[in-house]
């Protein structure tokens, strides 16, 4: 460390970076402290930050500008601790803080990650904005370091640690180590997470309630258990019955048909799904026929499950469809495996080996959800949290074809349906108009959720609307779910001024 550096340091931290490594923790070990000097973020799939790595003794690789753009914004200097945790022996979880050397706005951020993790995704996506902000922060590879799912086979600990315990654990790790840099304890900490970090993100509201003082949970993947063997349902049913397969004509006819009685305005995708309804019934062939105009009862069925979820024998819904507006994919039946989906069920069963021609959504749902039903962040009893004053927002895109927006309304439905109606002082949803998975998309895909939050926590501003932008100087208000933005019906679309938040009538519950 040059001098310069060591007094930047020494200014704004109690304890030396380099001395961290001998700091005590219980079940885990400071493998590295260094002080990063101010430059480019990590790159994707470079070092802790990429698909592969973790840990490493020198700073990540600089992220590359994209194609023709601009280069990324710098991060500021910081102390860069690694940690090993190991709450169990067959535990090895690895997590990753970052503490800011100077401006430390007085706070700590934890962040998530997407699908089954296995690297510490949010030193690329969530942990450099949060440090250009002042936040200590800190990510979890959630505790393995492989990608499918033959890391769980055999190994329950570690499908604990995913499902809630390496995100606590970092959680409290971060927390010691703030204050033994600092000298002081971060006067608020807030998590934020997108997909599988929306679903940390309400695991850690509901299994955790002290830990955050403010939570934002995007895109949810909190019905990860059931979102993946609804996959496998999904891809099983079509090879087992074929004539449900969808050629890209008739997919053209379905998605045509939503796009033409719902895209009033023209817009190029939906700005509320739910103010408008779609009578597939109308495309069903007439007996005898199957050809590009119409669909085949096999066919409606198909598109009945794409749009209204998948369902057992009973009609108890396993995982909410898609929203009006994302299209349905041309499908077609084959009787290969179901891919990487089947490997939740290879886990729950604990047998690499699984024949998958022998699944079956009424039996197995049961044994899958008694195996490793609790990586489903689903508990709708908030009240801890409440009653320590967190605050829950709870964000989704319309346009979102990863994870269905509706999962994240079903979820806040069955909060209000648990906890009583009114519950806006502390918990409220976004819903964002042609927003993808956690950004993206056409219309309204970037907002200021930290800015909200910090507001609402800190001050006491529950946040009426957020203000949402997209590409082409697109602007307009995201309201507070069931309220959505109404065009006044002049000027132009695009301008802010021309939309409203409205309740709609009736209220329609996601499925």
């Amino acid at each position: 460390m040059t001098g310069s550096a060591f007094l930047l340091l020494a200014a704004a931290a109690a304890t030396p970076c380099e001395s961290l490594t001998t700091l005590k923790l219980a079940d885990a070990t400071v493998t590295s402290a260094v002080v990063v000097p101010e430059g480019p973020p990590p790159a994707r799939g470079a070092g802790p930050g990429g698909a592969r790595g973790v840990q490493g003794g020198a700073p990540p690789v600089a992220q590359q500008p994209a194609r023709g753009g601009a280069p990324p914004a710098n991060i500021p200097a910081h102390c860069r601790v690694q940690v090993t945790l190991k709450p169990t022996s067959d535990s090895l979880i690895k997590m990753e803080l970052w503490l800011p050397t100077q401006d430390w706005n007085g706070k700590f951020m934890g962040v998530g990650n997407g699908g089954f993790a296995g690297s510490i995704q949010g030193l690329t996506n969530e942990m450099p904005p949060a440090l250009r902000l002042g936040y200590a922060t800190a990510g979890t590879d959630t505790g393995h370091q492989e990608q499918g799912g033959d890391w769980a086979i055999g190994h329950p600990e570690k499908m604990i640690d995913f499902g809630y315990r390496a995100t606590h654990e970092m959680t409290l790790k971060a927390k010691q180590i703030v204050k033994t840099f600092y000298d002081r304890s971060p006067k608020y900490s807030y998590f934020k997470g997108c997909s599988t970090g929306g679903r940390m993100a309400l695991m850690e509201a509901q299994r955790y309630p002290d830990d955050y003082d403010g939570i934002i949970a995007g895109s949810l993947a909190n019905r990860h258990i059931h979102m993946w063997t609804a996959g496998v349902a999904r891809s099983i049913e079509l090879s087992r019955r074929p004539e449900g397969s969808l050629t890209a004509e008739k997919a053209a006819l379905v998605n045509q048909m939503v796009t033409s009685t719902c895209d009033t305005l023209k817009e190029g995708f939906l700005n509320d799904p739910r103010q408008c309804n779609v009578d597939f019934s109308t495309l069903l062939c007439p007996a005898g026929k199957d050809d590009a105009t119409c669909l085949t009862s096999a066919q409606m069925k198909t598109v009945d499950t794409f749009y209204g979820g998948v369902k057992n024998a009973r009609g108890a819904l396993i995982f909410s469809g898609q929203a009006l507006g994302n299209p349905i994919a041309a499908v077609r039946g084959t009787n290969q495996a179901p891919g990487g989906v089947f490997d939740i069920v290879r886990i729950a069963f604990n047998d690499p080996n699984l024949d998958w021609h022998a699944f079956d959504l009424d039996r197995d749902m049961p044994r899958i959800d008694k195996a490793v039903g609790y990586v489903d962040a689903v508990n709708p009893d908030l009240g801890a949290f409440k009653k320590r004053g967190g605050k829950l927002l709870l964000t989704h895109g319309w346009a979102d074809t990863g994870i269905t927006p509706k999962t994240t309304i079903w979820y806040y439905d069955s909060v209000l349906d648990k906890m009583g109606t009114s519950q806006s002082d502390w918990m409220r949803l976004f819903m964002a108009p042609g927003m993808g998975h956690c950004g993206g998309g056409p219309g309204v895909n970037t907002f200021d959720s930290i800015g909200t939050l910090e507001k609402w926590v800190e001050q006491g501003i529950a946040p009426d609307q957020m203000m949402g932008t997209g590409a082409q100087g697109l602007a307009r208000p995201l309201c507070p779910y069931p309220q959505y933005a109404e065009y006044k019906g002049t000027g132009d679309l695009k301008g802010a001024a021309n939309w409203a938040c409205t309740v709609p009538a009736p209220k329609t519950k996601g499925k």
